[in-house]
């Protein structure tokens, strides 16, 4: 009856069983929510302000084959993101560059500490932490310790619930210090978000004669694995399997959860024109929170009556109910244990693990449509 079966319905599912629809191939796409999109469902609250339910998302990207699929979709709301950072009494740009730089320092100094870091590594570069912080100009040096201990190290340990020395360099590498004058957070030519929300694009995706979508439905519900054979429904499938979910609880943890972090948002909606007038702010030393997201100026709703905020407090994902698991704790240990859950699969003919749980690894929404569109021409 189907072709392919696609477990999940955020960007990876969706965009898989859409370009294999296109193919002519039957289509399942089977979500254990109650809504698509994944983690980028957006929808409007109580107050009629577009809310991001699993945290903000913005799409960035300079793939221009992945603009061209999703804006088949979709128009855009275009604009360049950037965060800013609450240290003491000020809101400093995020990553720390080089408006940063003449905020913290007076003048003077700060006029020769930019020409240090534009003589040692560029003007427009991007020097990760890490690597700022072994540099042998004190100087230098001097402006690593300050966004270590302003920007890095206290929002680190809040986000991952480890010290700075235990975070993969995955994660290390993305805490830049930027040699420019630009607060974008992203330097790619494409940014913004669905002009009228995530969720109508995946909508339109998945509005397809030959894509069938199964909400609420769980895959240890439908699908069965034994001796090398895929079950549906207790009958033997032969066709292409496509899974974006946790590996290890598809195989009901057998060996052990693999680590992740989750977060808990608390929204709150507020009778007044701004809260913060960003779209995020980060908290990178005080609060237990990480960050402020307030919609209205992330999606273009600077009009809208009110406006509505929400928090964002990481924790250590246990499987519990509700709990949601959105970062891998990337390291040899974790990587190891995900080795031998990749392992039981080897033995079935057409199955396939795509996305950020499925392969234990981070992936930008951009980066996790050029896999989906490639996995889909490859099958």
């Amino acid at each position: 009856m189907y072709d392919c079966i696609v477990a999940g319905a955020g960007i990876a599912g969706a965009a898989t069983a859409r370009i294999l629809a296109e193919k002519g191939k039957k289509i399942l796409v089977i979500e254990r929510r109650s809504h698509i999109g994944g983690n980028c469902y957006d929808r409007p609250d109580e107050y009629g302000i577009l809310i991001h339910e699993y945290g903000p998302h913005i799409f960035h990207t300079g793939d221009e084959g992945v603009r061209q699929f999703l804006s088949r979709f979709t128009d855009w709301y275009d604009f360049g993101h950037e965060v800013v950072a609450k240290v003491g009494d000020q809101l400093i740009p995020v990553p720390f560059n080089l408006n940063t730089l003449h905020m913290v320092y007076d003048k003077e100094k700060a006029d020769r500490l930019e020409q240090k870091l534009i003589e040692a590594y560029g003007e427009g570069s991007r020097v990760p932490i890490m690597q700022l912080r072994e540099n042998e100009d004190a100087d230098v040096r001097e402006i690593a310790d300050y966004v270590y201990k302003n920007v890095f190290l206290y929002y680190t340990m809040k986000q991952w619930g480890q010290k700075p020395e235990e975070i993969s360099p995955e994660v290390t590498g993305r805490v830049p210090v930027v040699i420019s004058y630009d607060n974008r957070y992203f330097k790619d030519v494409y940014q913004g978000v669905p002009l009228h929300g995530f969720t109508p694009m995946f909508e339109k995706m998945l509005d397809h004669e030959n894509i069938e979508v199964w909400l609420n439905t769980d895959c240890a519900d439908v699908l069965a694995f034994c001796d090398g054979k895929i079950y549906f429904q207790n009958e033997e499938f032969s066709g292409n399997l496509v899974y974006t979910g946790a590996l290890d609880e598809l195989f009901d943890c057998r060996y052990g959860r693999l680590p992740y972090r989750s977060l808990d948002f608390r929204f709150e909606h507020l009778d007044q024109d701004s809260f913060q007038g960003h779209s995020v702010v980060n908290y990178t030393v005080s609060e237990d929170f990480t960050r402020i997201t307030e919609f209205k100026f992330l999606t273009g709703q600077k009009d809208a009556e009110g406006t509505t905020i929400v928090r964002e407090y990481p924790f250590a994902y246990s499987g519990g109910e509700g709990e949601i698991p959105y970062y891998a704790i990337l390291d040899p240990e974790n990587e190891k244990l995900y080795g031998r859950y990749r392992a039981l699969t080897a033995g079935y003919p057409n199955f396939y693990l795509l996305g950020r749980l499925a392969e234990y690894k981070y992936y930008n929404i951009d980066a996790m449509c050029r896999r989906a569109m490639d996995l889909a021409e490859q099958l």
